[in-house]
């Protein structure tokens, strides 16, 4: 958690002064890979993320040993034969909103993030749909994609590829607080 409170710091001295910054320490992030023999689900609330209202910057990071399984050797062979979590930590998106939202007003918008994904030290290009809720003042994100695991240099064994799919589908919901 320490590490993630730095990575925010980081993020938000690149901001420029005096803007909208909106935090979330603890978005909630799952995974979910489905297979004719299992499927696989694994969930962790300890995404982080900051969203710059004013000029719809949006960047996020989890440590991918925050994931958790519930199976603990699911868990174990994620972090070790297939994310090596050792070794890539981490994946992050860093990203700016196509559309301009009004904070100040209540609503649901649609919108498209283009930005970097970083997941096992392979950067992609995304575009990524969700949707932004603001109401009372708060602002929630709520975002559904599948990632692909060949595109991230993620290997699945010949011998178990028909327990893991070849495309993972990830949930993203955070809830954001203004940083004063």
């Amino acid at each position: 958690m320490k590490y993630l409170s730095i990575m925010l710091l980081a993020w938000m001295t690149t901001f420029q002064a005096g803007q909208d910054l909106y935090v979330c320490k603890n978005a909630s992030i799952t995974l979910f890979s489905t297979a004719p023999i299992e499927d696989i689900k694994a969930e962790t609330s300890t995404g982080a993320s900051v969203f710059n209202a004013a000029t719809g910057e949006l960047n996020f990071t989890v440590l991918i040993s925050s994931f958790k399984f519930p199976k603990s050797l699911m868990q174990e062979h994620f972090n070790s034969d297939y994310m090596e979590s050792d070794k890539y930590p981490r994946a992050t998106f860093k990203g700016k909103i196509a559309e301009k939202i009004d904070v100040t007003k209540d609503g649901s918008y649609p919108i498209n993030v283009t930005g970097d994904l970083t997941v096992h030290n392979v950067t992609m290009k995304r575009t990524i749909p969700g949707t932004i809720t603001v109401k009372g003042g708060m602002i929630s994100m709520k975002s559904e994609f599948m990632v692909k695991c060949a595109d991230h240099h993620i290997d699945i064994p010949k011998i178990v590829f028909h327990n893991i799919a070849e495309s993972i589908k990830m949930t993203v919901s955070a809830n954001y607080v203004l940083n004063k």
